[in-house]
C-alpha cells in the first residue's frame, strides 16, 4: 500500500509499507551519505534491517521524499502509541526546509504519540523535534573505553561458560533475553526473525557470543560485536533475574571485554546504556568507560502544536 502527500519543496512525500529494490537502494545510499557527513548512523541497526526489500515488517511505514526522482529524505515509523521515528535528509539538500516537511508528513499520518530519535543529539534534529512540540524523554549514552583488558572475574559457583551454537541455542537464548529485558521492550521483544537477521549479518561471530549455564540451563550471556574499521562492542549483556547480585553480570562483562581486547586486538570498546540506569552506568564507569556521545528521544503528543 502506498499514499502520497504534497509538500512545498520536494513535491510529494510517499508513504509505503514495503520498499521496492530500487527504493531500498536509494535509501541505503542516502543513509550512507548522511553517516559520512555526520559521523554516525541516522537510523539504528534495527531500522536499517527493516529497509530490506525482501523483508517487510508488520507495523513499519517508510516515508520517501524525492527530488527529481532521487530520494533525498527518508523517515521510518515503527509501531504505534507511541510509534518510533527515525529520519534524515541528504547532506547536500539540508537547509532547504525538507526536514521540517518530512516531520510534518510523519505527524500528519500519526495515530497517537510518536517518539523521535535524534541520534548523536545533532542540533538540527533537536531543533526539529522541539519546534514541533516534542519533549525530551530519554537519553541513550554511547560509552567507550580505550584501555588494557580488565582482569578476569571468577564465575559464580556452579556456572560454566561456553559459546553460542547456531541451530541449537536460539530458543533458549530468546527466552532468557525476554526474561532479562522484561522491562526493556526494544530488546526484550526480540523474535526468532530478529535473532536470525543478526546471525545472518557479516559481523556475526559465534565465538564472541558467550553463554553462561547452570545445570544445563541458560542463565546469562554476553554477545560481542565487531564491525570492520570500528571499535569492539558490548552488544548485549543479559542475566537471569534469579542470578542477579551474585557477580555473574560482572564476570560476563569481563569475559567479553577480554575477548575483544586480547583475542580480537581491539583496545577501544563501546556500548550503549540508558542515562537513567544509574547502577549500570556506575559499573561501566568503574571499568573505564566514558561518555562518547548521546542519542536523544523526543516524544510528540497529538495535542501538541504541529
Amino acid at each position: 500500500m502506498r499514499t502520497s502527500e504534497n509538500t512545498s519543496g520536494a513535491g510529494r512525500v510517499e508513504r509505503v509499507e514495503v520498499l521496492t529494490a530500487e527504493q531500498a537502494g536509494q535509501v541505503r545510499e542516502l543513509l550512507a551519505a548522511a553517516a559520512r557527513a555526520d559521523g554516525r548512523e541516522a537510523v539504528s541497526e534495527a531500522g536499517r534491517l527493516r529497509i530490506r526489500p525482501d523483508s517487510p515488517r508488520e507495523g513499519v511505514r517508510h516515508l520517501l521524499q524525492p527530488v527529481d526522482g532521487t530520494v533525498v529524505g527518508y523517515a521510518q515509523v515503527e509501531g504505534e502509541r507511541p510509534g518510533t521515528v527515525e529520519l534524515t535528509v541528504a547532506p547536500a539538500e539540508r537547509g532547504r526546509g525538507l526536514g521540517g516537511e518530512l516531520v510534518r508528513a510523519v505527524l500528519a499520518g500519526a495515530d497517537g504519540g510518536l517518539d523521535f530519535w535524534a541520534h548523536g543529539g545533532l542540533p538540527a534534529a533537536r531543533h526539529l523535534a522541539e519546534v514541533h512540540g516534542a519533549v525530551l524523554v530519554r537519553e541513550l549514552r554511547q560509552m567507550r573505553r580505550t584501555a588494557p583488558a580488565p582482569d578476569a572475574v571468577p564465575l559464580p559457583a556452579g556456572v560454566r561458560l561456553r559459546t553460542f551454537e547456531p541451530g541449537r541455542d536460539e530458543s533458549a537464548w530468546l527466552a532468557l533475553n525476554a526474561l532479562a529485558f522484561a522491562h526493556h521492550p526494544e530488546q526484550g521483544s526480540w523474535t526468532e526473525r530478529d535473532l536470525a537477521e543478526r546471525i545472518a549479518e557479516p559481523w556475526f561471530d559465534p565465538k564472541g557470543f558467550f553463554l553462561a549455564e547452570r545445570d544445563d540451563r541458560l542463565v546469562g550471556f554476553h554477545w560481542t560485536k565487531v564491525q570492520p574499521d570500528g571499535p569492539g562492542e558490548v552488544y548485549v549483556v543479559g542475566v537471569d533475574p534469579a542470578e542477579q547480585g551474585n557477580g555473574l553480570g560482572k564476570a560476563l562483562t569481563a569475559v567479553g571485554l577480554r575477548h575483544l581486547v586480547l583475542e580480537r586486538g581491539l583496545p577501544t570498546v563501546m556500548l550503549y546504556v540508558d542515562a537513567d540506569n544509574a547502577a549500570a552506568v556506575r559499573v561501566y564507569e568503574r571499568l573505564g568507560f566514558e561518555v562518547h556521545e548521546v542519542d536523544l528521544m523526543y516524544r510528540w503528543q497529538p495535542s501538541g502544536p504541529r
